[in-house]
């Protein structure tokens, strides 16, 4: 789903207007900027990424109606739609190849470094 669409359905759940819960959104899909294959999900689709959000724009806020809602409620809300479950941060990271860069054990070359495919598209 795109940002608008989750703000949307934030808006059936929660009451208030799309623009109170669009940033919510907007940053949870941002990792997309970066990385454009459904794995930036790994960031923020998560329980830490969530705890991130929260972080990031405080516990709650108070939407246009004036009702205060926990943004952690937006965040799980964004993933659940999403990906039907909350999964851990090991839970992405565990379906990753570990690589000897990752350790740090020494500086390859980029010619050295083997690029994977990309695999899908959100």
């Amino acid at each position: 789903m795109k940002p608008l669409m989750h703000a949307r359905s934030s808006v059936r759940k929660f009451g208030g207007a799309p623009e109170d819960y669009l940033p919510i959104h907007e940053k949870m899909d941002s990792t997309k900027a970066a990385h454009a294959e459904v794995t930036h999900r790994c960031v923020f689709h998560s329980a830490f990424g969530i705890f991130l959000i929260e972080e990031l724009f405080g516990q709650t806020l108070t939407n246009s109606d004036g009702k205060e809602v926990f943004v952690r409620d937006v965040a799980e809300q964004h993933v659940l739609e999403d990906l039907g479950c909350i999964p851990s941060l090991s839970d992405w990271l565990k379906e990753m190849p570990s690589q000897p860069w990752m350790a740090g054990a020494r500086k390859l070359k980029a010619s050295e470094i083997e690029l994977v495919p990309a695999r899908g598209r959100d």
